[in-house]
């Protein structure tokens, strides 16, 4: 019977443990999963998933729209085959705000991709994402 008991909190407490972390997606971690999804998955799906953390974001499908349309413009005949993605700048204000700034690898040139997350109580979500190939703005 202890043995049981033992057994089902530290079940418990796994169980938790991985609801949490899945819940609380670091920034990173949630700009790693937009370029994985937008590699396997397409523009849609990645940026459907990106903005599921601010349920604000609901009342802006229409922009939503807007930006799939247009992020499926950097095809293949465009910019040539995307290759991956680095993280060229962080940064932060305070605590609960962060924007990122990554490379996207591309044949014909670099894409610079913006994700600005914010955390108004304990859990991070994207506040905006934007991409161009404006990367003299980053260099000073």
């Amino acid at each position: 019977m202890k043995t049981l008991f033992i057994n089902s909190f530290v079940s418990l407490i796994l169980l938790s443990l991985s609801l949490t972390s899945i819940a609380q997606s670091s920034p990173k971690s949630t700009a790693d999963k937009f370029f994985k999804e937008y590699q396997t998955s397409g523009v849609g799906i990645a940026l459907d998933n990106l903005y599921a953390s601010n349920k604000w974001m609901q009342n802006s499908t229409e922009a939503i729209d807007n930006l799939k349309v247009q992020l499926a413009d950097l095809t293949v005949d465009f910019v040539g085959k995307f290759y991956g993605y680095e993280l060229v700048k962080e940064q932060k204000i305070g605590e609960n705000y962060i924007l990122l700034t990554y490379l996207g690898r591309y044949d014909r040139q670099p894409i610079r991709f913006d994700f600005e997350f914010y955390k108004p109580n304990s859990t991070w979500q994207t506040h905006s994402f934007s991409f161009d190939d404006k990367f003299r703005d980053i260099l000073n």
